[in-house]
């Protein structure tokens, strides 16, 4: 088991751990999602001390490994990591790289750590390459043999940061399904990784992290399927997110109409869509400004990759005003044309009670 109390992770300009507490138990499959440079991979290399902790303290088992007595390099023959560069020696032969920690740290006798090898090469499909050397092998292959280099060693633990993302596209299948053998074996497993699809078939947990903690800790089914936090929601539904604040009669609107210019560019939108958000928001903007006496409005515009869609969500504050019974003016009648759906509803004890949800057409 892996127990972690208030790990914390600082450089001089950024933090991407704060105070993380979290339990892995024996046997568990995790798959850690998130953004870019949210602690995903700097959390796997604290667990095994690449990098050392600003506070916090981590237990292996019954080894605090947080604590300056621990023999760290004792702990680490418990426990393998997988890294998204290979890190193999270029002056060995593959069957060589796969010989060399268990008989250095192992002891283990070069005929048995041959045979362990050959029997590691068999289980990752390479077995023919054992005399060739890493370059004269596809990324792909060299994963394979990284991955076999590191069971060599029998750890308990395994972890994997990014494993795939070196990869050509062809050659990321080949390097799941060797990692989806091994989730059948026991061992307990932590997994950094962009693939959605192949985070949600190999774990038994997936955690979500963001904003330099665990945002999210749950079953695929719950992550993926039934997120109970909004940015594990948008993450895992690949969806592009703008937001805009209207606080009075006076806003900057131009300015406004510029970021979603930007937004909807950056985000390789359609221009049939782009306008058709564009336009949106201002038919919407024109109606609650005309209508509300001091404006309060948070518009979001979520865009998914995945569908190709655009929705809006808007928020303000006031009495009970639903925008879809408004079946009169210019504003509503173009409001209505450039949406499939428009649904109003109050939701009391908030500063925006009213909110709005536009599907953009």
């Amino acid at each position: 088991m892996i127990r972690i109390e208030h790990l914390t992770k600082e450089y001089p300009n950024v933090t991407p751990l704060s105070d993380v507490s979290v339990e892995i138990h024996d046997g568990d499959v995790i798959s850690i999602i998130g953004p870019s440079g949210t602690g995903k991979s700097t959390l796997l290399r604290c667990i095994n001390l690449l990098e050392k902790p600003t506070s916090g303290r981590i237990w292996i088992d019954n080894d605090e490994i947080t604590d300056r007595k621990c023999d760290i390099n004792k702990v680490r023959q418990r426990m393998g990591m997988v890294f998204q560069s290979f890190n193999l020696f270029g002056h060995l032969t593959v069957i060589e790289n796969i010989m060399l920690s268990p008989i250095d740290l192992k002891g283990m006798s070069r005929q048995d750590a041959y045979d362990k090898g050959m029997s590691l090469l068999r289980l990752v499909g390479l077995a023919e390459k054992a005399l060739n050397y890493p370059d004269e092998l596809s990324g792909g292959q060299k994963q394979r043999v990284a991955i076999a280099r590191t069971l060599a060693m029998d750890p308990d633990i395994i972890l994997f940061d990014e494993p795939t993302s070196a990869l050509d596209p062809t050659m990321v299948g080949e390097v799941q399904a060797v990692i989806r053998d091994l989730a059948k074996t026991g061992k307990t497993m932590m997994i950094v990784t962009h693939e959605m699809n192949f985070a949600k078939s190999i774990s038994s947990r997936v955690f979500f992290m963001n904003d330099g903690g665990i945002c999210e800790d749950g079953t695929p089914e719950q992550i993926f399927e039934h997120p109970n936090n909004e940015k594990t929601r948008r993450f895992v539904r690949r969806l592009r997110v703008l937001e805009l604040n209207i606080d009075s009669r006076d806003n900057d609107f131009l300015g406004m109409s510029t970021q979603i210019e930007t937004y909807c560019r950056k985000n390789q939108i359609t221009p049939k869509l782009s306008n058709h958000i564009q336009l949106t928001f201002e038919e919407i903007s024109q109606i609650l400004v005309s209508k509300l006496t001091d404006p309060c409005v948070y518009a979001a515009c979520e865009y998914s990759e995945e569908t190709e869609s655009a929705e809006w969500t808007i928020r303000y504050a006031g009495p009970s005003l639903d925008v879809t019974k408004m079946d009169t003016g210019i504003p509503y009648t173009l409001l209505k044309g450039m949406t499939t759906d428009m649904e109003y509803s109050w939701i009391s004890d908030t500063d925006l009670p009213n909110q709005l949800h536009l599907k953009v057409r």
